[in-house]
């Protein structure tokens, strides 16, 4: 007789307070894969993000933990939340899962934190991570997401870590993002940034 792993109580709590809060069919880590979230209408969209800044300064260290030991759904949002407060004291574990390239989806959270962190140990970290997976064709996830959150670190930190991936034959144009158009990701990644330092201060945001 096969015995059922009791549920774990604390990542259900945390996944409903957090990953799928509310009553809404659209749950909160939908509208933050792909930044989805960029297209709802005003006001939802200015309700959503002030929801999330409030959940990124509510949430604990431990909630956090218990997330990222999760699957995509949960590492996604823990990851954005984390961004969002830049708690940079999660960059060796985001890191970590970064680099293992376990789950779909989820590495645009790492790219968002540490974005968000803006030191040259996050970007060497994107390096890394783009070093691993780009020459990889059979993992084609989400390397456009790294190489615009490096675009954007090399233009806050003053470096060019990006640039020998997008020189004429670097590695950018033989992988399976080649189609990819790096300067729209880095421009994605800027209106995400630009939308958390607003919602994070609780100023209103215009949008274009």
């Amino acid at each position: 007789m096969r015995l059922l792993r009791p549920p774990d109580t604390e990542l259900m709590a945390a996944v409903r307070r957090y990953v799928t809060p509310g009553r809404r069919s659209a749950k909160r880590y939908m509208k933050l894969l792909h930044g989805n979230f960029l297209d709802m209408p005003e006001p939802e969209r200015s309700r959503f993000t002030h929801s999330l800044a409030r959940a990124a300064k509510r949430i604990t260290d431990e909630e956090l933990h218990t997330l990222l030991d999760s699957e995509w759904r949960a590492r996604l949002t823990a990851s954005w939340l984390i961004g969002l407060d830049r708690r940079s004291q999660f960059r060796s574990r985001i890191g970590e899962l970064l680099l293992a390239g376990e789950l779909v989806y989820a590495s645009q959270g790492y790219c968002f934190a540490l974005t968000r962190f803006e030191d040259t140990v996050d970007a060497a970290l994107l390096v890394d991570y783009l070093d691993r997976y780009l020459p990889r064709l059979d993992c084609p996830y989400d390397q456009h997401w790294t190489i615009g959150a490096l675009l954007r670190l090399d233009e806050r930190l003053g470096t060019d870590h990006a640039a020998r991936f997008l020189v004429s034959d670097g590695l950018w144009w033989h992988s399976a993002m080649k189609d990819q158009d790096p300067l729209k990701w880095k421009e994605h990644i800027d209106m995400l940034c630009s939308i958390a330092d607003v919602c994070m201060t609780r100023k209103r945001f215009l949008w274009p």
